[in-house]
């Protein structure tokens, strides 16, 4: 197993189909790089959930997830589970937020996600941020599309177990799905640790990047 360092980030942009995906998928990273990057700039989108209570929820989960940084946080109204009938304006609205910020990483569904609205942003992210370090994470949920990860962040035990704590706190609209509980999350992050040899770790695919050697 190889350690790549990133050792100063300024600013991650943060994409997500609907209010949670992010705090699910990439929660545990959030916290642990707010922690050791205390001025960071997170910029997120989500394309669901604009006005609603759903909307209200990931607001207070994302600003727990990323205490001190400079969040902001931009939400569309395109209906749940209709995402491919809405295009061309998810694309525009996704150039017209990648427009105004300077991401150093990207964090965003993988492509091989099961869920179409999902899938869909996740095939808009490389049109848009082309030159970037695009991370796809994981979202646990009821479909059998679990992702072969290529990148693992490691968490400690304290983190995870914060991570599943908040999530269950503010996603509320959340706790009808059977699959929404600690045990899920943990059991997760459990099973990402034991592949990168940590106790706990959040898995991501990585379509390209390059790699230096040397000094320049």
């Amino acid at each position: 197993m190889i350690d790549l360092h990133a050792l100063s980030i300024g600013e991650v942009a943060l994409l997500g189909a609907h209010c949670d995906d992010i705090a699910i998928g990439v929660g545990g990273t959030l916290l642990t790089l707010t922690t050791v990057m205390p001025d960071l700039r997170v910029r997120a989108f989500v394309m669901s959930g604009t006005d609603s209570r759903r909307e209200i929820e990931e607001r207070h989960a994302l600003a727990a997830l990323c205490p001190g940084a400079d969040l902001e946080l931009t939400v569309l109204d395109i209906p749940d589970g209709h995402a491919p009938g809405y295009w061309d304006p998810i694309k525009t609205a996704l150039e017209a937020f990648g427009r105004g910020i300077r991401p150093e990483v990207v964090f965003a569904p993988q492509r091989g996600d099961a869920h179409q609205d999902h899938r869909l942003l996740a095939e808009l992210v490389p049109t848009v941020f082309r030159d970037h370090l695009v991370l796809g994470y994981e979202i646990l949920k009821w479909e059998a599309d679990t992702p072969q990860p290529t990148v693992f962040h490691p968490l400690t035990a304290r983190v995870a177990e914060e991570k599943a704590r908040i999530v269950l706190k503010h996603y509320p609209s959340q706790k009808a799905h059977d699959w929404f509980d600690e045990q899920a999350f943990l059991g997760l992050s459990r099973l990402r640790g034991v592949q990168c040899h940590r106790p706990h770790a959040e898995a991501f695919v990585l379509e390209k990047s390059t790699i230096r050697f040397g000094r320049k």
